[in-house]
């Protein structure tokens, strides 16, 4: 089924074709004055020029045809030929109960006509390096960005795309080789099997990386051993290699962990690493079919176009020193995703300062044929979460925090604001632990996704975690005392019932609220951005409470009334609970 925008728009088409216009002027959309109308068309003021009439007439013309039509209330006219649309309260509770009616979860809505398949790449995470903030947005906007493509009906893979294969896998080895030289896998000469198991934990890796990282800044020896050891380890070194092994089972373990603490969770655990069978075929292709070139020593694919307003680099393939870079994992990346899912899409959610680097990637991959041109291949960039500084958020210390510090931080913020309003004080330690967790996660996702990815934000941790306002607490607030609402009436009986017509304004703007929820969805799908989702559900929670300051429900003695109100009540809750969980915010049963 279509959604309500999607047939208004049809019968305004209808209208216009019936009046000689063409139909592309009959798009309507949500009116920003509900007290004037519920939806406007402003086709009128477009087809007048080409129709050379005043957009008025038109617009007469048009809203004549329309009130014809038994969907509308009032049709009119407004300013130059603005043509208002008010629905009819019958054509409002056919719509309103069929989303009530829904028994597969969905509110309504339905799955896209032309399902796609589509791979997220958003996780970036780095063996042996723990999670800090700056994982953290990627994670979120591509959590709820994977939720979002599935829910609409498109056959979609998360992938975390694990840097496991770069610099710092050399440098933790030769770190490891300076402190244990003794240990078999340092040794060339070595042909048997190597330890099952691994000879470091996570501790002493998050330990290791740092002090092989800075040795080897301070230290051109300790560079270039590490350079060389890189490059041993991608040609196959079978020391390296089992060491490397131990890296990633390790770190992987970990990173699930941490993961699901933000109820994040990937389909694909694949890093650079599982390119490298391809990188030697396709960069011996890449030469045969001349699109790669030597330059100074380097292997280098140019990109540059005619068009570029400045300096456009290569894209680096092979260094002099014959080690590979990010540019050409990204690039086998493409050619393992095209061999394996053909995709019709693939989203890259990377911080906006790779701009550049995804742009060369994506020209290469075209101008070689590695990706087809009826693929689309999209870098969703992000800003950085800051401090009150307006610096990239660190520690008191001045250190990148943690993830998992942070997750812990949040967590008891929520459970000193749970105590604050006396929430969940007669339930059990296990119960309270959870709610923290959620209330906690729903902050920082919240004020993480209600701004738009593109830009900057100041993390306040007062203000996200506050059960007031604009955040993710106060919406888990919302949708728990809606369902009080609902258990309170059942324990007295009393059921919901086929929604009628909206007794009040309050109850007709929340019953045209809910109808928006299609189109948002699909709103927010096609521009990559969760903070429409974000806005909406703060919205439907504020006009809920306003239709039920307005009605008390379990009071009501109309019977018919009152069912229809629950009826209304259990359909918002249905909605703002889906809504949130495409946010990859979970909702308590109780608070």
């Amino acid at each position: 089924m279509s959604s309500l925008k999607e047939q208004l728009s049809q019968l305004t088409a209808d209208a216009f074709v019936a009046c000689g216009y063409d139909a592309k002027y009959g798009n309507v959309a949500v009116s920003q004055r509900r007290e004037l109308a519920d939806y406007q068309c402003n086709g009128a003021l477009q087809a007048a020029k080409p129709y050379k009439k005043k957009p008025r007439d038109i617009a007469q013309e048009v809203a004549a045809k329309l009130s014809e039509d038994a969907s509308f209330a009032e049709v009119s006219i407004a300013g130059p030929g603005f043509v208002n649309l008010r629905l009819s309260e019958q054509f409002l509770s056919s719509h309103i109960n069929h989303m009530a009616g829904d028994e597969n979860g969905r509110c309504g809505v339905p799955t896209s006509q032309e399902p796609l398949s589509i791979i997220v790449d958003y996780g970036g995470a780095n063996i042996a390096k723990p999670l800090h903030v700056g994982h953290l947005r990627a994670a979120i906007i591509g959590e709820s960005l994977k939720r979002l493509c599935v829910f609409l009906g498109h056959k979609t893979l998360g992938d975390v795309h694990l840097g496991d294969w770069g610099l710092q896998m050399g440098q933790i080895i030769m770190e490891l080789e300076r402190r244990n030289p003794d240990w078999v896998y340092f040794d060339a000469s070595f042909e048997g099997e190597y330890p099952s198991e691994s000879p470091v934990t996570i501790d002493d890796l998050q330990e290791i990386y740092p002090a092989a990282s800075a040795r080897s800044k301070s230290d051109p020896e300790a560079k270039a051993a590490a350079q060389q050891a890189t490059s041993e380890l991608q040609s196959g070194r079978r020391g390296y290699m089992a060491l490397w092994q131990h890296f990633f089972d390790i770190s992987v373990g970990d990173l699930k962990h941490n993961y699901s603490q933000l109820d994040v969770h990937f389909d694909l655990w694949l890093g650079e690493s599982h390119t490298q069978p391809l990188v030697a075929d396709m960069v011996q292709q890449l030469i045969d079919d001349g699109h790669a070139i030597y330059s100074d020593g380097a292997l280098i694919v140019p990109v540059a176009e005619e068009s570029d307003k400045k300096d456009m680099p290569p894209l680096m393939l092979v260094k002099s020193n014959e080690s590979i870079g990010y540019g050409t994992t990204d690039l086998a990346t493409l050619v393992q995703r095209m061999r394996d899912y053909d995709p019709d899409e693939i989203l890259y959610v990377v911080d906006g300062r790779q701009q550049e680097h995804f742009k060369q990637v994506f020209r290469a991959a075209y101008n070689s044929g590695i990706v087809p041109e009826s693929t689309k291949l999209e870098h969703n960039y992000f800003g950085t979460m800051n401090g009150k500084d307006r610096k990239p958020f660190k520690t008191r210390e001045g250190d990148v925090m943690r993830l998992d510090d942070l997750i812990q931080m949040i967590m008891s913020k929520a459970e000193e604001r749970l105590e604050e309003i006396d929430a969940a004080a007669d339930y059990d330690a296990t119960e309270k632990q959870e709610i923290a967790r959620q209330v906690g996660i729903a902050a920082l996702k919240f004020a993480d996704l209600v701004n738009h990815r593109t830009g900057d934000y100041v993390f306040d941790l007062e203000r996200f975690s506050s059960f007031e306002g604009r955040t993710g607490p106060y919406l888990l607030y919302a949708a728990v005392r809606t369902r009080s609402i609902l258990r309170k009436a059942a324990d007295q009986g009393l059921q919901a019932g086929d929604i009628i017509a909206a007794a009040s304004d309050e109850e007709r703007e929340l019953q045209l609220k809910l109808l928006e929820l299609t189109d948002l969805l699909r709103f927010a799908s096609e521009t990559r951005a969760p903070n429409h989702l974000c806005e909406y559900a703060y919205s439907l929670a504020g006009a809920f409470n306003r239709f039920y300051a307005q009605h008390h429900i379990i009071n009501e003695e109309n019977k018919a009334q009152q069912a229809s109100w629950l009826g209304l009540s259990q359909l918002t809750v249905d909605v703002l609970v889906l809504v949130l969980d495409l946010l990859g915010i979970s909702v308590p049963e109780r608070m």
